[in-house]
């Protein structure tokens, strides 16, 4: 007998079609077993330690390297143009980066966006003061693939991974980020 695909199904070695809830369960634990081979290097970084490397190429050309930074409060902002609560959240982040960019606060946001939506993403990145770039213009990225959108890690001077914000508000960066600008 001869497997046939019927609507979403997809034939298994057996040769019979597997239905789309029993493909999603076959791709989640290839997603799985491929993330645990990947190992540390490839899983979001661990609050309280060392941030592990970043390199990218920013929009502007210049090379963002976030062992460079050392003695800077660093935020790394994960978004796309499609996301509405990164459109929401970026106003916030933009103000707080320009009011203390001066005492010591550096940014990066990096675009999920697809090469299809390039020009927009260009576009909202220009009307911002921090630095932009692609995930396909990070060339060393031991943060791994983010977990969501938007997504903003928060690193101390030290290079340590403080805090992991999934929805950015002036008060909470306030209460987060500012006592570590002070230190």
């Amino acid at each position: 007998m001869k497997a046939t695909r019927q609507g979403n199904a997809e034939p298994t070695r057996t040769g019979r079609p597997v239905s789309g809830v029993g493909w999603l369960i076959r791709v989640s634990v290839a997603l799985v077993a491929a993330a645990s081979a990947v190992g540390p290097a490839g899983a979001a970084p661990a609050m309280d330690k060392e941030a592990p490397p970043l390199v990218a190429s920013e929009l502007s050309g210049a090379i963002f390297d976030l062992a460079k930074l050392r003695g800077k409060v660093v935020l790394v902002n994960y978004w796309a143009t499609w996301c509405a609560p990164c459109r929401k959240e970026m106003p916030v982040l933009n103000s707080f980066y320009r009011r203390f960019h001066d005492q010591g606060l550096e940014m990066i946001g990096i675009s999920a966006d697809r090469p299809q939506d390039f020009a927009k993403m260009r576009y909202v990145s220009g009307t911002l003061a921090y630095p932009t770039s692609t995930l396909d213009r990070v060339s060393e990225n031991g943060f791994g693939p983010p977990e969501g959108f938007p997504l903003t890690y928060v690193i101390d001077r030290g290079g340590i991974v403080r805090d992991k914000f999934i929805d950015v508000r002036e008060q909470l960066l306030r209460e987060v980020v500012l006592p570590l600008l002070q230190q």
